[in-house]
């Protein structure tokens, strides 16, 4: 069983359509699903986040130098693989975008329920590998199906919805894992448990509803990889879109510094610490998808800036010397979310738009662990920084690249071309 592609059209005229007008779907089918598969896995995912800390420190006596080694690895493995992923997707024939999107939803599903049969660091490290690995290699193929099931000129609302449902799991799943740990008698190993049937569910979703997409024109990619990326590699829309990914992603702090900023900055209590991620996915989940249809009018390269500028302002709240209280928490969490709501799904749309649909995985893919590498970076720096002369000064430096960055983006952006035709889209 299929649900339609996102291109058809219904022919059933609301009471204020014209006759024999077909009225098309404000979302497509595709992006619902691909959203509904997105909030079930992200709801596996951070009930096992939510938990992975304290379960290392405090149940298998890890070290915090051990748990930071491991933290390095969930974090970024994902950046080492996103590349296979899309390169992959596009070679594949017909549904290869969701072949190898169900191949790394899949791995990730098998890492959940191993987590309770492995109790040593390497063991536990290799886990979290394949599960990072699981989410580089989906990630590309993913975003190509969304791109690919609407139409150019609604990019931006479609991923908004998208990342708006996926951000919803990651409300949902801290909450299931409390639940369960008070619940059930088997503590984390019935987290794990749990985590494992979610994330399965998801994959279930994907391979029943989600279609798999033959391309409807255009030349097939070259078989050799190093061939066809030569003229993705080319293009001067892509390689200003990863320089400019790859410059913002320097100096975009990782948000457990920031969390951890914020949290010295009002003197909040480690019982609050919990709660600062949540402030920032329920800024997210509310500014998604108005920011997305927003980039569809306003242009999806501009408001990436201005994303951009709401981070900078949240560093700036940060350092300025204002009196602690929660006006300034709810301050720099709502910037930090419409940061997120205003970059993450408007780049992979700004990147659909300058890729041709022969190659919208690898596109993708080379955009976004351009991205990845760069925050991985950043996140290294910036711990450096702050052991160095503490976190006001890396912070203030952070700022500074930010600002420096964003000019420098501003120009690159402006010149980038006009998006190619792809035989099967228009141009818009």
């Amino acid at each position: 069983m299929y649900l339609a592609d996102g291109r058809t059209t219904s022919t059933t005229a609301g009471p204020g359509a014209r006759p024999g007008r077909p009225v098309r779907a404000a979302v497509p089918a595709t992006v619902l699903v691909l959203g509904t598969v997105s909030l079930i896995t992200d709801v596996s995912s951070e009930m096992v986040t939510a938990v992975l800390p304290l379960y290392l420190v405090a149940e298998l006596g890890l070290s915090p130098l051990g748990f930071g080694l491991l933290d390095g690895v969930y974090n970024g493995v994902s950046a080492l693989v996103r590349l296979i992923g899309g390169r992959a997707s596009d070679r594949g024939r017909g549904g290869g975008h969701k072949a190898v999107a169900a191949l790394g939803y899949g791995l990730s599903a098998l890492c959940k329920p191993l987590l309770l049969t492995v109790h040593t660091l390497p063991l536990i490290g290799a886990v979290l590998a394949v599960d990072r690995t699981g989410k580089g290699l989906r990630t590309a193929p993913r975003d190509a199906l969304i791109s690919l099931s609407c139409e150019p000129a609604a990019r931006g609302r479609a991923f908004g919805v998208h990342r708006a449902m996926d951000t919803a799991g990651a409300l949902l799943g801290p909450l299931v894992a409390f639940l369960v740990l008070r619940a059930a008698a088997g503590g984390y190993d019935a987290v794990f448990t749990v985590s494992g049937c979610v994330a399965a569910l998801g994959v279930a979703v994907l391979l029943l509803f989600v279609p798999g997409r033959a391309r409807t024109g255009g030349p097939r990619p070259d078989r050799e990889s190093g061939a066809a990326l030569r003229p993705l590699l080319r293009s001067p829309a892509v390689r200003r879109l990863t320089c400019c990914a790859v410059l913002l992603g320097l100096t975009t702090v990782s948000d457990s510094f920031l969390y951890l900023t914020l949290q010295r900055r009002l003197d909040l209590s480690e019982g609050w610490f919990p709660m600062l991620p949540l402030g920032t996915a329920a800024a997210f989940l509310l500014l998604a998808v108005p920011l997305g249809a927003l980039a569809d009018r306003v242009g999806r390269r501009r408001l990436f800036l201005l994303g951009h500028l709401a981070l900078l302002c949240a560093y700036g709240l940060l350092l300025a010397p204002l009196g602690a209280s929660p006006v300034l928490s709810c301050c720099v969490l709502a910037l930090h979310g419409g940061f997120y709501a205003a970059t993450d799904g408007v780049l992979a749309a700004a990147t659909a738009d300058a890729v041709p649909e022969e190659l919208r995985g690898s596109g993708l893919a080379v955009v976004q662990t351009g991205q990845a590498a760069a925050r991985f970076g950043c996140s290294i720096a910036f711990g450096a920084a702050w052991t160095a002369w503490g976190d006001r000064w890396a912070l203030g430096l952070a700022a500074g690249g930010l600002a420096f960055a964003a000019a420098l983006s501003a120009g690159l952006l402006g010149r980038v071309p006009a998006a190619p035709a792809s035989p099967s889209e228009p141009v818009i």
